[in-house]
C-alpha cells in the first residue's frame, strides 16, 4: 500500500519521525520542569532560557575552545547546573515560603535577563553548530530515509526520561526526594540536609534543559528566542500530563510531539494550536491532567 487516505505512506513516515523528534524535545524539557515543579512547587518559567543558554554554552565551546559535541553535551549540563546552583542558593531559596507569584515573577526577570544578555552579544540571527561527524549519514528503512542525527536525538532523550523517571519513582533516593518536599522537618530529624538536596533538584531539572538544549543546537538555529519559542508548548505538555507526574510528562511530550507532526499531513494551520486544544480538552474532562492525581 504505497497511500493511506490519499496520502503516500513516506510523508506519513516522515512526519511521523519528525513528530517524534520534536516530542523528544518536549519531554526532557518537561521532564526537567516537571521534576522542579513536583519536588519543589515552583513554577520555573526560566526552564526555556536555561534550554536556550545549554545550547549556547555547547555553542561557545566549541567556537572558542574546541570542544567537540560529545565532551559539550555531557559537560554543559554539568556547568549549567552550577549556574542553576548559585541561582537556588542567592536569590530562589528565599520565595520557598512566598505565594508561587513571587517564583514565577522571578524565574521571568532571569529569561528576560539572560535572553537580553545573549541578545547583545549575538544578535537575533541564529547561530549554526555543526553535526557530530559520525551521525551525518542516513539510516534506509526501505519506507523512508532516516537522517541518523534525529534517530539519536529520540533515543537519547527517551533514555534520560527513562533514567529519571527510575530514580525518582523506583529508588530510596527519589523516596526521600518526594519526603523532603511533602514533610522537610520530619526527613531533617533523620539527619538528611533537606536544603542541600532541594538545591540538587533543582539543578538537576535546570541541567535537564541544557541536555535538551545541546541535542537542539545542531537541528535548529542557536538564537537567544528559542527557549521562549517553546515554553509555552512546554508548560501545556506539563499541564495535560499532570503536574508534578514523571511518567506522565514524557508519554504526553512524545505523544504530543506526534499529534503536531500528523496534525500538518491534514490540516497545517491547526499544527501551531492543536497542543492547546488538547489542554483545553483536558483540563475540562480532568483539571488535575491525564496522570495527575485530584488534590
Amino acid at each position: 500500500m504505497d497511500e493511506i487516505f490519499g496520502i503516500p505512506v513516506q510523508v506519513i513516515a516522515s512526519q511521523l519521525m519528525l513528530g517524534l523528534v520534536n516530542g523528544a524535545f518536549y519531554a526532557v524539557l518537561s521532564l526537567g520542569l516537571s521534576v522542579v515543579f513536583g519536588l519543589l512547587n515552583i513554577i520555573n518559567f526560566a526552564h526555556g532560557a536555561f534550554y536556550m543558554l545549554g545550547a549556547y554554552v555547547a555553542f561557545m565551546a566549541l567556537t572558542y575552545l574546541g570542544v567537540n559535541y560529545w565532551v559539550a553535551l555531557l559537560l554543559t549540563p554539568f556547568l549549567v547546573g552550577l549556574l542553576g546552583i548559585v541561582f537556588e542558593k542567592t536569590l530562589l531559596r528565599h520565595l520557598y515560603k512566598l505565594d508561587h507569584l513571587y517564583g514565577l515573577l522571578l524565574t521571568f526577570g532571569l529569561t528576560l535577563v539572560l535572553e537580553g544578555t545573549f541578545r547583545a552579544a549575538y544578535g537575533v540571527s541564529g547561530q549554526s553548530y555543526p553535526m557530530p561527524e559520525v551521525l551525518r549519514s542516513s539510516l534506509d528503512l526501505g519506507f523512508m530515509v532516516l537522517p541518523a542525527y534525529r534517530a539519536w536525538v529520540v533515543a537519547a532523550s527517551l533514555v534520560a526520561c527513562g533514567s529519571t523517571w527510575f530514580v525518582i519513582e523506583r529508588t530510596s533516593l527519589g523516596a526521600l526526594l518526594r519526603a523532603g518536599t511533602e514533610n522537610p522537618k520530619l526527613v531533617e530529624s533523620f539527619g538528611v540536609n533537606v536544603p542541600r538536596m532541594v538545591m540538587l533538584t533543582y539543578a538537576f531539572g535546570v541541567a535537564l534543559a541544557a541536555f535538551a538544549g545541546v541535542l537542539a543546537a545542531p537541528v535548529l538555529q542557536v538564537n537567544p528566542l528559542m527557549g521562549s519559542n517553546l515554553l509555552i508548548i512546554v508548560f501545556a505538555v506539563v499541564v495535560i500530563g499532570g503536574l508534578g507526574s514523571t511518567l506522565g510528562t514524557v508519554a504526553t511530550g512524545v505523544g504530543l510531539g506526534v499529534v503536531e507532526g500528523m496534525t500538518k499531513l491534514v490540516w497545517s494551520e491547526a499544527s501551531s494550536t492543536v497542543v492547546f486544544l488538547i489542554m483545553v480538552v483536558v483540563l475540562l474532562m480532568r483539571p488535575a491532567g491525564l496522570f495527575g492525581k485530584e488534590s
